[in-house]
């Protein structure tokens, strides 16, 4: 079947507020919009200005009544734990009905902030849904973040109510939650009134009298008491979620998302883009503190109609290398979504793949990869292992939903490794020079997206239109800036190389790390990698590559650095020699699995740096500080 995906853009193109009108109608609305698109609304236009909504109605209400009722919504699969747990569109409802009670009952109203500060459990998401029932704004901060962060989006959201939990639990460690929030309530200035705390068995925590409420107890009566909460309607552009960037420190960056625009962008890619049809199961795994743990744990799935998965684990050692085979087979899993560092530690630990064909994939149709670069070696590993089509995409927190994929809704494409693919309706996406002049097919600049953007992107930075303005409007007048690098080549097939900061500049070269790590990547005894550029007197940068190899790997780490040092030299050219290849045990990674490219980088070049606040391992830090120092590169 040829694929549908130019016609469908080209009639987006021609006419986009035709287009999201359209389909708009899979949406149950309250009220009909005034305008599709205001031009003259917010800071670059408003969606569906004037129509009124509930996220909630959408993900659940509509669906028990139009015969869903007794559909598995939702899935919590702990292997952490050990435990396994089903909700139908009617006990989900039910489960948030309760919660909305409880919160209604302490004052939360249409337009408040609640944060949530939850491990991967099910409560997070009942949380997520009864303030969108409410009209209340959640926050959800990636639980077990340190106090001082939590204190930080505490006094930038300014909630009425925190929902927390009293512990996360992680591979072979308990962390307490309970002194974290604690802590993060003394530094805050902004009180919250209440905090709902669920107790988890594996550690309970003491409760502060007069301020924390006990979620079983709580929620349970409301429960048993077979309390409603009437859905609020919302303004189509009132926000439902403020989710700040991993990372921040210091003034934290709250990217705000409206619920009308939100709910047709996700309902609309659901099928088109990643193919799903209501009633099946799709997998995100990812986290709920994370953007996609909101767009594709939450709320798409929910709002299509299907089965959601949200799991506690690990790909690797919740026992081991197979769990997200085990959880595809027993679930009935179609598609799958997840970071290519997910796949790569699969790869390091099982790289002939002997776990795969242990368990029964037959209804296993896509890998979706997106969250950082997808290096062909990984594609192509994972092509070779389950065959299936492997889907890298490309998007942002901002953008809340992809910007470029292979569309398997609307048929494939051919593929291209190292290419997200092409840019899906809605973006209209430019390469432009530093100068702000598009540069030709095949070169490399700074890619934009122009204005307005579609349904479903940020509209603004919670209380900071000036400072979204200047981070993402003002340097290419009519563009938003992505921030990343990279080109369209001669078919219309994205390539994202790098960040606009992983350029590096050597002897008046600018390359691309991405490139390079693609290349590292196949030497056949690299699991992982990451290229930075030291600062250089002579050349101004030169790269430095930082490897770590698969699982049972004997060889002299030596012989291998060499070989990788070869393999660049000749795939790029002198110009990209490396200045050294290190072997290290593990990258430094955002808890979402974000290399920390740029913490790497200060430490070579002796620069001031800040633990992040996302880390997963601050050991791993002191690793790459010690091997730099043996060679006589970074901290003295």
């Amino acid at each position: 079947m040829p694929s549908r995906y130019h016609e469908v853009y080209d009639g987006w193109a021609h006419d986009p507020e035709a287009f999201w009108a359209e389909a708009a109608r899979a949406i149950d609305w309250f009220k009909p919009w005034d305008k599709v698109f205001d031009a003259e609304g917010g800071v670059y236009g408003q969606w569906f200005a004037g129509a009124e909504c509930n996220t909630c109605y959408n993900a659940l209400d509509r669906h028990v009544l139009g015969g869903r009722a007794e559909q598995v919504a939702l899935i919590h699969d702990s292997p952490i734990t050990g435990t396994q747990q089903k909700f139908t569109y009617a006990g989900l409802l039910a489960e948030v009905n309760a919660l909305a009670s409880v919160l209604q009952d302490q004052g939360v109203r249409k337009g408040d902030r609640v944060i949530i500060y939850m491990p991967m459990v099910a409560e997070a998401a009942f949380a997520m849904l009864a303030c969108a029932r409410l009209g209340a704004i959640h926050s959800v901060v990636f639980g077990g973040f340190a106090a001082k962060e939590l204190a930080t989006r505490i006094d930038d959201a300014t909630p009425r109510l925190i929902i927390s939990a009293s512990c996360g639990i992680e591979p072979g460690r308990v962390v307490a939650y309970k002194p974290l929030l604690d802590g993060a309530i003394e530094l805050a200035s902004h009180k919250p009134e209440r905090c709902v705390i669920l107790q988890r068995p594996q550690l309970t925590c003491d409760l502060i009298a007069g301020r924390d409420l006990d979620y079983a107890a709580t929620v349970g009566a409301a429960k048993a008491a077979g309390r409603t909460v009437e859905c609020v309607p919302v303004a189509a552009t009132d926000p439902l979620y403020v989710l700040y960037t991993s990372g921040t420190t210091g003034q934290p960056k709250g990217v705000v998302r409206d619920n009308g625009g939100h709910m047709v962008a996700l309902k609309w890619s659901m099928e088109n883009e990643f193919g799903v049809k209501p009633g099946e199961v799709f997998w995100a795994a990812s986290d709920v503190g994370w953007v996609v743990g909101h767009s594709y744990i939450v709320y798409g799935p929910l709002l299509h109609g299907a089965t959601t998965i949200l799991f506690e684990g690990k790909p690797v050692g919740t026992p081991d290398a197979g769990t997200f085979w085990r959880v595809i087979s027993e679930h009935g899993v179609v598609a799958l979504f997840t970071a290519p560092t997910a796949f790569r530690a699969i790869k390091k630990e099982d790289p002939q793949g002997l776990f795969v064909p242990q368990y029964d994939l037959t209804k296993f149709r896509t890998l979706f990869l997106a969250g950082e670069r997808a290096d062909p070696e990984t594609i192509k590993w994972a092509e070779n292992k389950l065959k299936v089509p492997v889907i890298d995409h490309w998007w942002q927190t901002e953008t809340g939903h992809p910007i470029s994929q292979n569309p398997v809704g609307l048929g494939l494409l051919p593929v291209k490794y190292g290419s997200p693919c092409v840019p899906m309706p809605g973006y209209d996406v430019r390469v432009l020079d530093d100068a702000g002049h598009e540069v030709g097919r095949s070169t490399l600049g700074n890619v934009v997206v122009k204005l307005p953007l579609p349904p479903g992107c940020l509209p603004t930075l919670w209380h900071a239109d000036e400072r979204f303005f200047n981070a993402y409007l003002a340097e290419f007048p009519g563009y938003y800036k992505t921030a990343d690098a990279g080109y369209i080549d001669d078919e219309g097939y994205l390539f994202i190389m790098a960040r606009t900061d992983d350029i590096i500049n050597v002897a008046g070269h600018r390359l691309s790390t991405g490139g390079m790590e693609e290349v590292v990547a196949e030497h056949p005894d690299v699991a992982e990698c990451a290229v930075i550029g030291i600062a250089d007197a002579m050349k101004g940068q030169i790269p430095c590559g930082f490897i770590v190899l698969n699982s049972g790997v004997s060889r002299d780490t030596t012989a291998i650095e060499k070989e990788v040092v070869g393999l660049v030299r000749d795939r790029i050219g002198p110009v990209a020699a490396f200045k050294m290849v290190v072997t290290i045990k593990r990258l430094p990674k955002t808890r979402s699995g974000k290399i920390l490219r740029g913490t790497m980088q200060k430490i070579a070049d002796r620069e001031d740096w800040k633990m992040p606040a996302t880390i997963d391992d601050p050991a791993i830090l002191d690793e790459i500080t010690e091997a730099l120092k043996a060679r006589g590169i970074g901290v003295p």
